[in-house]
């Protein structure tokens, strides 16, 4: 089954969620709450936050959602107008703190300078904001291997929907069927079975392993992490 481009999710896939946006997302909710603690818990009860382990649980609408669906949530708690301007702000903060706590999953950029000698065009299609996810490419060394990136704001729609994936697909000349997206929620998988791509699910997500029951009936492939993309991309070419 040769590809000619990939499309990779970017938080759970690229970068570990919870080492990643787990104390992230501390800080803008402290932000963002102004030293009350009252309006701190919460935005911590409606992002189903544990705060002593600095995590999420795998209930929590920030899991896959992107600040304009979990937004509202936000807004109720703060007690302010849900809206572009808290959802700009919430995104501004998100992306200071994104940067500054990073954790990327393996060597993201060893592997797409491997895919990138292949041929292949690669791109990252996120519920984050654009801004955020260029920042973190950038920070992890991706800018020079990739060719598409798109945000939950980019004009595209956020996932499950296809139009992030079908851009993508549209900007390397691909047909969506000569593409495969890679991630580690429903939500990147759905939005692959509706823009007709290949699905490869990885188990790199919050709850990692124990996702595969959830993700396999929904995934054309399931790998762990994708440190192990070239050997599959070997498999395909064996078998072709």
């Amino acid at each position: 089954m040769p590809f000619k481009a990939l499309l990779f999710d970017k938080d759970g896939t690229l970068i570990d969620f919870d080492a990643t946006w787990g104390p992230a997302a501390y800080e803008v909710m402290r932000a963002l709450s102004g030293g009350d603690a009252e309006k701190l818990r919460a935005l911590m009860i409606v992002s189903h936050y544990v705060e002593a382990e600095r995590r999420f649980r795998p209930t929590s609408p920030l899991v896959a959602g992107s600040s304009a669906s979990y937004g509202p949530l936000w807004a109720e708690a703060l007690g302010r107008t849900p809206g572009p301007d808290l959802y700009g702000e919430m995104d501004d903060l998100f992306r200071y703190w994104g940067l500054e706590t990073l954790a990327p999953i393996g060597e993201p950029a060893v592997i797409a300078a491997a895919l990138k000698a292949r041929g292949l065009r690669l791109g990252i299609a996120t519920n984050d904001a654009e801004r955020s996810a260029r920042a973190q490419a950038t920070a992890l060394g991706l800018g020079p291997y990739l060719d598409f990136v798109a945000g939950y704001d980019s004009g595209f729609g956020a996932k499950p929907h296809p139009g992030m994936v079908l851009a993508f697909a549209a900007a390397c000349g691909c047909r969506p069927d000569e593409v495969a997206l890679i991630g580690d929620t429903l939500h990147d998988l759905h939005a692959a079975r509706a823009a007709g791509t290949t699905s490869i699910a990885v188990l790199t997500g919050p709850t990692r392993a124990d996702a595969r029951s959830d993700l396999e009936p929904h995934a054309d492939y399931v790998i762990g992490s994708i440190a192990e993309l070239p050997a599959l991309l070997d498999h395909f070419a064996a078998a072709a």
